[in-house]
């Protein structure tokens, strides 16, 4: 019975084939309260706030769009596009129009012209894509200006000597996509060609904001900040050449000065310091506001003051942070959209998640096997969120030589990119044995590696399963009950190791069945709800085992070495019912001042097991 109703659902839903150009929202699988409220000037929020500059122009909105069917395939006539599509959006998602699956291969085309000011002598433009799954080609006015690989990194090209500057350009972004196709191994995350209970929708194409922005011939490319929580602040910034002379001011939330340095270099490491700074931390997230001035270019930024270390703490390895050690606990955080898939409606969507998450009192949040637009991260800095960052894993299958070292750049593009925010405070590499080699054991030199690109952070090297001693982090992964930094273990974990410091990388994973108005109305979905972990008939059951879940928890942190947890999950995804909130944002099943109360005991017990480094063995990460 269930099986025809849902099949009858399915039919409401349209079949896409040849359309007429003209753009509308598709119908989903299931919306949310900001599906049809999208428009067509989606995200305008600058895209990158860490390097802003005042002369910029969103190129995001109505784009052409149509199949293709061979890499190396000639820029198709202007004629022959036949569909409208929202940029930015994954091509699967009722958002961008289209909704179709499984295209490897896509043309994109669009139209701009260029403000005069940009194009003046001395100025250059760039394009800039925050990011395209998987490889994108791109073309302006028909001439081939670079390749880029990896769908989560974003990139620019210097486009200035191929601009119409009196008229209208033309510029076009062929996409490849491969997914988890046999044969590939690209960082995929969640996303598979088949989806299947806990693997989801792929996204494909270009999913975040597209931009131009105008930098003089000198310009800064990357600023890199060490805010410590004694003031000490380490930068270097980056420019495209040359070793100019830099100069740095730091404004507090009020914008009074706090420091002032004028005797910076490019392209070298300086340091500088702040008197008596507020620290950042999840019940002060303060953060400085910085301006860097290079030649003709100058660039807004911030920062947040405070330092990771670890200390022995009455014999128990814990992570500390500004010196004190402070629980952590979170949710797995998919970060998928039933109506975006990858990317949210809108900047407030995105934001609603994390402040149901602060609401109920987490301080910290993990963003499985999938990373974010600048903006999310820039709501965590302000949110005072913990984060700890997944790199995305490839898909269930081992490696080669060359699959394996393209997977290591693009994790180390994932720390170079990710590395100013001061909320990410743990880079994971390897989930649940996902795409890692176990017939030697890379982990270790890999760690070594993201150490050497950032050494302030920690690093979780497994995350589940594989664990052979790397990293900073024991990670115990188990269902439905927790087993964190304990004597007792289970198969898919190894005894706790307390040399390092102990975590329980996922655990609850409890479900709840709801009506079919909050369920992904595919049949497969709703056939697979029954392998969730474990389903509660009803909400009153559902808050009980949570509370018996979080006070097992708070025994551990008792009682054993526990130092922080992570909850699964945040919200619900297509076939799975376990998250705090539906898939369509519409029902938060916790109820509040039941889980706030357990979380809050949580971080009492780790607080009477020792909260400040006093007369504990610590290590500052530090360059």
């Amino acid at each position: 019975m269930r099986s025809n109703l849902f099949t009858s659902l399915l039919t409401l839903i349209p079949v896409l084939g040849d359309l007429a150009l003209g753009y509308e929202v598709q119908t989903p699988p299931l919306d949310t309260d900001w599906t049809y409220t999208v428009g067509t000037d989606p995200w305008p929020e600058y895209p990158r706030p860490q390097l802003q500059r005042d002369e910029w122009q969103s190129l995001n909105g109505i784009w052409k769009w149509k199949s293709a069917s061979y890499p190396g395939e000639p820029v198709p006539a202007k004629g022959s596009f036949d569909e409208d599509i929202l940029v930015p959006s994954c091509i699967e998602s009722a958002i961008s129009g289209v909704m179709k699956m499984n295209q490897t291969y896509s043309w994109y085309r669009t139209e701009f012209t260029v403000p005069q000011d940009y194009i003046q002598k001395g100025k250059r433009v760039l394009l800039n894509f925050e990011a395209v799954d998987h490889q994108a080609t791109v073309y302006v006015n028909g001439d081939l200006v670079g390749i880029h690989v990896g769908g989560y990194w974003h990139f620019n090209f210097d486009v200035t000597k191929y601009l119409n500057t009196n008229g209208t350009n033309t510029l076009h972004v062929f996409v490849f996509d491969p997914t988890d196709a046999e044969g590939y191994m690209n960082p995929v995350g969640k996303q598979t060609r088949v989806p299947s209970h806990i693997f989801y929708t792929p996204c494909t194409g270009i999913w975040q904001t597209v931009w131009l922005e105008s930098v003089p011939d000198t310009y800064i490319q990357q600023l890199d900040i060490i805010a410590e929580m004694d003031g000490t602040v380490n930068v270097t910034v980056t420019t495209n050449q040359g070793t100019d002379s830099v100069s740095v001011s730091i404004l507090d939330g009020e914008g009074a000065s706090v420091a002032s340095v004028n005797s910076g270099t490019a392209n070298k490491a300086f340091d500088f310091k702040v008197s008596s700074p507020k620290l950042w931390s999840p019940d002060s997230p303060t953060l400085y506001n910085l301006t860097v001035t290079v030649g003709e270019d100058t660039v807004n930024s911030y920062t947040g003051f405070r330092t990771l270390s670890t200390g022995e703490i009455d014999g128990v390895t814990r992570p500390l942070l500004n010196g004190e050690f402070i629980f952590q606990f979170g949710t797995l955080d998919q970060g998928f959209w039933p109506d975006g898939i990858y990317t949210p409606p809108n900047r407030e969507a995105m934001v609603y998640d994390l402040k149901m998450l602060k609401d109920l009192g987490l301080n910290m949040l993990r963003k499985h096997i999938k990373v974010e637009n600048a903006l999310f991260y820039r709501a965590c800095d302000e949110l005072g969120l913990l984060l700890i960052q997944d790199m995305p894993s490839m898909p269930l299958r081992t490696p080669d030589a060359d699959q394996q070292a393209e997977w290591e750049r693009q994790l180390d593009i994932l720390i170079q990119q990710h590395k100013n925010y001061p909320s990410i405070y743990t880079w994971v590499i390897y989930n649940e044995g996902w795409g890692q080699i176990t017939d030697y054991y890379p982990e270790f030199n890999l760690t070594a590696r993201v150490k050497q690109l950032d050494p302030t952070r920690f690093v979780d090297s497994t995350t589940g399963w594989h664990d052979h001693g790397a990293g900073d982090f024991h990670d115990n992964h188990h269902y439905a009950n927790p087993q964190c930094g304990t004597p007792f273990y289970s198969i898919q974990s190894t005894p706790y190791d307390n040399k390092r410091i102990a975590i329980q990388g996922e655990f609850g994973g409890i479900g709840h069945n709801v009506s079919a108005e909050h369920l992904w109305k595919v049949e497969l979905a709703v056939q697979q709800i029954n392998q969730t972990y474990e389903i509660d008939a009803d909400l009153d059951a559902y808050n009980y085992r949570g509370h018996l879940l979080l006070s097992e928890l708070r025994d551990q942190v008792e009682k054993y070495a526990c130092s922080g947890a992570v909850w699964t999950q945040t919200t619900d995804v297509e076939g799975e019912v376990n998250g705090f909130l539906t898939y369509d944002r519409r029902l938060q099943r916790t109820d509040k001042k039941q889980w706030r109360a357990d979380i809050q005991a949580l971080y009492d017990a780790a607080a009477s097991r020792g909260g400040k480094a006093t007369n504990a063995t610590t290590r500052k990460f530090r360059l």
